[in-house]
């Protein structure tokens, strides 16, 4: 049973991505000695004896108006708003500071559970320095060295301790998708225009879808669930820079859906922020459909379709197999098309392939395009074999798996797509040495 989500917020250079590093077992974050240089918030599961949680890493704040300031507090207001628990992280070789504090009257307004983490604390001697900790009011806190991994199992079973189980929500027989995508890129009027009635509030206004609601319908013959992820309440000046925090809710229905409905805003063409909120459901190795919103307003650029189409698979490298779709959600332009190209990406997503027929086809390939030499070694697949769906996954037992090569396994990949169809689902490929 999944947990919750825990965020880390404190003051630049308190230690924040080292210790979140610490947590997912991988440098997904950026570590300078330089302070604020985490600006955009991260997020990453984490697993603590069996139970996973997410966990999210935010920039520095500081009282002073340095540059992305503003933006990095509403990145960490939205954070705490987000989480179960949230660990506050302090400087323990300099003390409480000005920014410490600062935070801390921020911490005081909200009712959730924080725990208080004394970074920086290297060897016993310096554990005394913990004491005037205390005064920020937050109870114990815990010594930790993020440097060192001195605490973080410590620090780990409090958090777990106090992380709320999620009941996780399935569907038989059923479709589930989720609408991803930046906020005012057009989700809750496709969302009507599919249902066929006005059941989300649609604004100008980017943010103003708030919670998250499973909606399920019937068409020809198949049952779908619309999981609509929510955007953010516009509250005043913390959300001026909203486009950046599209994703936090996104994670939840991305989990729970099997194909992802990305959605761009033809009008403003590809931004960086579309291939974050892809990022997370490449991730989640969800069935992904790309639909172009707002076409017919993107028709003063001047662009083709095919022309658009071939922007998108330069942007989206690693996204080639997602179809493409190019509506309005406004005039109802193309929108016929989005519920086969779902059923198509689910039904690729939950595809077996026979082992027989899988040995083959992988057998021809090497025949055709013999393995190249590397790592000292050729690549010799002896048996193939599909071990799972969503996605589908097909481990490879080989003489050594050091000797892959990442373009052939490429090359496999797109000899599966070829020979069965798994258009809009992503394939995952395993090697395991024989024994």
């Amino acid at each position: 049973m999944p947990l919750g989500t825990v965020a880390l917020v404190g003051s630049p250079s308190a230690g924040k991505s080292t210790i979140f590093n610490r947590f997912v077992g991988e440098r997904k974050s950026i570590v300078e000695p330089t302070p604020g240089i985490t600006r955009d918030r991260l997020y990453a599961k984490a697993t603590w004896l069996t139970k996973e949680f997410t966990v999210i890493d935010t920039g520095g704040i500081q009282i002073k108006n340095v540059p992305f300031q503003t933006e990095i507090r509403a990145q960490v207001e939205i954070a705490i708003e987000e989480a179960d628990v949230i660990v506050f992280l302090v400087d323990g070789k300099k003390g409480i500071s000005g920014d410490d504090r600062f935070i801390a009257k921020m911490l005081y307004k909200t009712k959730k559970p924080i725990i208080l983490g004394v970074n920086k604390i290297d060897s016993i001697q310096e554990i005394g320095a913990m004491d005037d900790f205390y005064n920020l009011g937050f109870g114990d806190p815990i010594a930790l060295s993020g440097a060192h991994g001195i605490g973080i199992g410590d620090l780990l079973d409090k958090i777990v301790s106090l992380l709320p189980e999620k009941q996780e929500v399935k569907y038989e027989n059923t479709i589930a998708f989720s609408l991803i995508g930046r906020p005012n890129v057009g989700k809750s009027s496709l969302v009507n225009r599919m249902l066929g009635r006005k059941r989300t509030i649609v604004s100008d206004i980017a943010g103003t879808t708030r919670d998250s609601i499973d909606t399920p319908f019937s068409k020809d013959g198949r049952d779908y669930i619309i999981i609509d992820t929510a955007g953010l309440v516009k509250r005043g000046k913390i959300y001026e820079a909203v486009d950046k925090y599209a994703a936090i809710r996104a994670l939840a229905a991305i989990e729970r859906s099997e194909v992802c409905l990305l959605l761009i805003d033809a009008s403003v063409g590809i931004i960086e922020q579309d291939k974050h909120v892809a990022g997370y459901a490449m991730d989640e190795h969800k069935a992904i459909v790309i639909v172009v919103n707002k076409w017919d307003l993107a028709k003063e650029n001047n662009l083709t379709k095919e022309e658009f189409a071939k922007e998108l698979k330069r942007q989206f490298k690693f996204l080639d197999y997602a179809p493409v779709l190019f509506i309005s959600a406004e005039t109802g332009m193309g929108t016929e098309k989005i519920l086969p190209a779902i059923a198509s990406a689910h039904d690729a997503f939950n595809r077996r392939i026979p082992t027989a027929l899988l040995n083959q086809i992988i057998a021809d390939a090497q025949t055709m395009n013999p393995t190249p030499i590397h790592n000292n070694g050729r690549l010799k697949i002896l048996f193939a074999n599909q071990t799972g769906i969503q996605p589908p996954t097909f481990v490879f037992f080989c003489n050594n798996p050091n000797f892959a090569h990442f373009s052939y396994t490429r090359y496999l990949e797109n000899r599966l797509r070829e020979s069965f169809d798994f258009d809009g689902s992503p394939i995952k490929i395993i090697y395991r040495a024989r024994k």
